[in-house]
């Protein structure tokens, strides 16, 4: 099971969503805009966010935006839930750091499949851990924490 949010101001969409989800034995809440999905974001950390493209306030390009440069949630999975069809539409949503795109309407089958791929792939990658920590371990500044460097004699 997996903790989804659902951005949509599209208040139907966003329900039939989560009841499928619900349904494939998620745990699924929505937000009707980006303002919302980010403050909420700042509560608690989903397993995986459904963002629609058009929203008032922050479209989900700005949210995303938002997500890739935050230390805390760098690596969320994200995938754009949008009735944007083209082509180029689903190129920018990759290139901006969305994990999918998912079009709707939406075949339920479908979205939950495309659902439970992001997550596996997510699950097979290492738990989440803060920005700052894996920056200073590439750059061979990382420290266990109480561990102590001991001078060589």
């Amino acid at each position: 099971m997996a903790y989804i949010l659902i951005a949509d101001d599209d208040e139907m969409i966003a329900e039939m969503a989560a009841d499928v989800l619900i349904s494939a034995g998620h745990a699924c809440g929505w937000v009707t805009d980006g303002a919302q999905a980010l403050k909420l974001l700042g509560w608690r950390r989903p397993d995986l966010i459904l963002l629609d493209q058009d929203m008032p306030g922050f479209s989900g390009s700005e949210v995303l935006r938002k997500i890739r440069s935050s230390a805390s949630l760098y690596d969320l999975p994200v995938m754009m839930f949008t009735a944007m069809s083209g082509a180029q539409d689903e190129e920018q949503a990759l290139y901006q750091g969305a994990q999918d795109y998912i079009r709707k309407p939406f075949d339920k089958k479908f979205l939950v499949w495309r659902v439970n791929q992001v997550l596996r792939a997510r699950a097979e990658r290492p738990k989440h851990r803060d920005l700052k920590d894996v920056m200073q371990e590439s750059t061979g500044q990382y420290r266990e924490p109480g561990r102590f460097d001991r001078p060589v004699c």
